[in-house]
C-alpha cells in the first residue's frame, strides 16, 4: 500500500465492547446475545464490536471437541453473517478446529463485509483453567490492516506477556484488540496490566472481559479502552454492559513522537 494513500484514510474508529454474561456451554443462547449487542452497537454507529474470550461457550473445555468448529463453518460463519448484515466488524474468540485433531482458542477479526481479516489462536495457554489439557497453543501472531490503522489480536492470559504486545508495537500496530475471561480475585492485575501494555507500547488497548460467573469462577468485568498515554477512555463495572469509545489513531504517532521510547530502545542489550 502507498503510504500517502494510507495517510488519507480516516483514522477514527468507534469501538463497542460487549461485556457479556456468557451462558455456559450454550452457543445458541450466546449467539443470540452477541446478535443483540451487535445490532445495538451498529445502530449507535460503532465500526467494530469486541466480544469476550470463548464468547460462544465459556470455559466448557471438557466439551471442547463437541463445541469446536472449522473457521469457515458454524459459529464462525454465523458471526460473519452477523457482521455482514449489520455492517459492523466483529472481534472475539471461540473454540476452533485447526485440523489434525487440534483445537484452538481462536480469535478472528471479521470486517463489516463479513470477510475474515485476521485469525489468532491463543499462544499462552492458561493452566489454571486447564487450557493446556484441551487446547493447542497458536504459533503465529495476527498483525493486520483494519482499513483505518494497523491492529493486533490477543487473548486474556496473553496480557501477562509484554513481549507479545511489544512485537505488535514494533510492527507498527496502532491498537490491540484483547478478548478475555479474567476472573476474580485478580481484577487489580487486569486493570493494571491493560494500562501498562498501552503505556509502554504507546498504543490503544481495547480490552473486552466477560461478566457473571461459570460453575467455577466469578469474573471481574472491567472491560476498558485505554489510549496511548494510559488514559482510560471508557470502563465498565462488573455487570453486563455495552461500552463505547472513539479511537483517534493519529494520536499514536503523536504520542510516540512526544516520548520517543522506540528510538531510545537498546535491543542489543535485551537478547
Amino acid at each position: 500500500m502507498d503510504p500517502d494513500q494510507f495517510n488519507t484514510m480516516p483514522t477514527r474508529i468507534k469501538v463497542a465492547l460487549a461485556q457479556m454474561d456468557i451462558v455456559w456451554g450454550d452457543p445458541a443462547a450466546n449467539l443470540a446475545q452477541a446478535r443483540s449487542y451487535a445490532i445495538d452497537a451498529a445502530r449507535r454507529g460503532a465500526d467494530v464490536i469486541v466480544l469476550p474470550e470463548l464468547w460462544s461457550t465459556g470455559y466448557d473445555l471438557t466439551s471442547a471437541v463437541d463445541h469446536a468448529e472449522p473457521l469457515t463453518q458454524g459459529i464462525f460463519a454465523e458471526t460473519a453473517r452477523l457482521a455482514r448484515t449489520q455492517s459492523i466488524a466483529i472481534v472475539g474468540s471461540c473454540l476452533a478446529r485447526l485440523g489434525t485433531g487440534r483445537i484452538g482458542n481462536t480469535a478472528v477479526y471479521i470486517d463489516a463485509e463479513g470477510r475474515t481479516r485476521a485469525i489468532y489462536s491463543k499462544t499462552h495457554l492458561f493452566r489454571l483453567m486447564n487450557e493446556h489439557r484441551h487446547l493447542t497453543p497458536g504459533s503465529e501472531l495476527a498483525f493486520f490492516d483494519t482499513g483505518r490503522g494497523m491492529a493486533g489480536l490477543a487473548i486474556c492470559y496473553d496480557l501477562r506477556f509484554p513481549e507479545l504486545f511489544r512485537c505488535y508495537a514494533l510492527a507498527g500496530a496502532d491498537v490491540v484488540f484483547l478478548s478475555a475471561e479474567w476472573p476474580h480475585p485478580r481484577g487489580d492485575h487486569w486493570r493494571t496490566l491493560v494500562r501498562a501494555r498501552a503505556i509502554e507500547n504507546q498504543m490503544f488497548i481495547v480490552a473486552c472481559n466477560r461478566a457473571g460467573r461459570d460453575p467455577d469462577h466469578l469474573f471481574c468485568g472491567s472491560s476498558c479502552v485505554i489510549d496511548p498515554t494510559g488514559a482510560v477512555l471508557a470502563e465498565a463495572d462488573e455487570h453486563p454492559a455495552l461500552l463505547f469509545a472513539e479511537l483517534d489513531l493519529a494520536t499514536v504517532s503523536k504520542t510516540r513522537a512526544d516520548i520517543p521510547v522506540f528510538a531510545d530502545r537498546r535491543p542489543e542489550l535485551y537478547s
